[in-house]
């Protein structure tokens, strides 16, 4: 069984968190830890996990909505650290004492019993990399923190059984929004964040009939708005916007792959 739950998402703070079962023993693998690391342990313990539960963290970018705690709870409690070249050489996890494992596009690499491929993305940070994971039978691909969807990203999440699929802004909102001009630049801009109407896009073209679980993530709190999000996704994959899932600040309970 593979499932995933959110516990935290958008610009205050990403954590995803992976769970594999082969029937005796579970995996669990941190997709970032953008957040305090009492925070962080509280949401875990709520679920009767604890740090020693841990297999490993993965950081997609150097960002601190994303590395967050993680320099900190992995020297304190051991756990080993994936990410890119790039984002290993940021000065919060060049110092630690274990050396981050460095993976590349394209690259597989496993984790006791979940296999990852990881992929660039276009976004204004050193080598940001997202996730296609599996557990052998179903697949769950995460793409947050990009600025335009590519056709290599595309080939990565296609196929998949579950989706985190970033609709971070409303480009009308953001433009009436008190950000200064250079972050609405930052934002819109080619290697900032998705748009709902971006994210649609990509969804429409991912569509596909085992495609069971799609989550839309990193919405941001200022420039968009839940129903529109909910509209923009409903459109894409044809159903009720009932059926739409959101994960935001606080994240969301657990689904199935």
């Amino acid at each position: 069984m593979l499932r995933f739950r959110s516990l935290a998402s958008g610009s205050s703070g990403n954590a995803t968190l992976i769970e594999s079962h082969d029937g005796r023993h579970p995996t669990r693998v941190l997709v970032d830890c953008g957040m305090g690391l009492r925070r962080l342990l509280a949401a875990l313990a709520a679920d009767g996990i604890g740090p020693d539960g841990l297999h490993g963290i993965f950081i997609t970018h150097e960002h601190g909505d994303h590395i967050g705690c993680a320099p900190m709870l992995a020297a304190r409690h051991g756990i080993p650290v994936w990410s890119s070249a790039g984002t290993a050489q940021c000065p919060e996890l060049a110092g630690l004492d274990t050396p981050v494992r460095q993976v590349r596009d394209g690259d597989v690499f496993t984790i006791r019993g979940l296999e990852f491929r990881p992929f660039t993305v276009p976004h204004d940070a050193r080598e940001p990399l997202q996730l296609r994971c599996t557990d052998g039978d179903r697949v769950l691909s995460m793409m947050t923190d990009a600025g335009h969807v590519t056709a290599h990203a595309l080939s990565f999440l296609a196929g998949s059984h579950a989706l985190v699929l970033e609709s971070n802004h409303d480009p009308d909102l953001l433009a009436r929004s008190a950000y200064p001009d250079f972050l609405k630049r930052r934002v819109a801009s080619p290697h900032g964040h998705l748009s709902n109407a971006q994210a649609a896009t990509a969804l429409s073209a991912l569509r596909h009939e085992h495609l069971n679980v799609v989550v839309a993530a990193h919405l941001s709190e200022r420039n968009n708005r839940p129903e529109l999000v909910t509209s923009a996704f409903a459109t894409a994959l044809g159903c009720a916007e009932s059926e739409v899932l959101l994960t935001q600040r606080h994240g969301r309970g657990w689904l199935t792959v």
